[in-house]
């Protein structure tokens, strides 16, 4: 990236990095998180097509910047959901540190990998392939057809798939 090219982001940098993490901070509560997601929404700025003409710069950062505290809010979820499941084991039968960092870590490819997914879809996939549901009872649960639980369930392997063959 050449002088030129890098002058625009430098002055919306300057412009507008303080009041996005002002709006950050707001929304996570911690200045550090704040700095963290403002840096890395800049950092996703500049990974724009060189082409890419922005009119309203606060509307784009705003639009990255919330995209990733979704993201955030999300893993906090799940993390969160698997230590109250942890929490709820008896002590001999929880994991280790190791085996629990292990299984969080692919807790959020997963959930990652079903991103696109509509809810009743990777509700359908993770009820089938996580809890051993049968196709009529997942779909007595979501209150659809079990044809289209199937559908969901197909929606979820071919994520997985494409994923991993990539």
């Amino acid at each position: 990236m050449d002088i030129a090219s890098s002058q625009p982001i430098d002055l919306m940098f300057e412009s507008h990095f303080r009041w996005l993490c002002n709006r950050l901070r707001a929304q996570l509560g911690c200045t550090f998180s704040a700095e963290d997601v403002a840096s890395e929404t800049f950092a996703q700025v500049l990974a724009l097509p060189p082409a890419t003409t922005i009119k309203e710069p606060r509307a784009l950062l705003t639009t990255i910047a919330q995209r990733l505290v979704y993201d955030i809010w999300r893993r906090r979820d799940l993390e969160r959901a698997y230590l109250e499941l942890l929490a709820a084991m008896p002590e001999q039968s929880q994991p280790s540190p190791e085996e629990s960092a292990l299984v969080l870590q692919s807790l959020l490819t997963v959930e990652r990998l079903l991103d696109g997914l509509s809810d009743k879809a990777r509700a359908a996939f993770l009820y089938s392939q996580v809890d051993g549901m049968t196709y009529a009872e997942i779909a007595a649960r979501l209150k659809v057809s079990t044809g289209r639980v199937q559908q969901y369930v197909a929606q979820g392997l071919l994520c997985c798939y494409t994923a991993t063959s990539t």
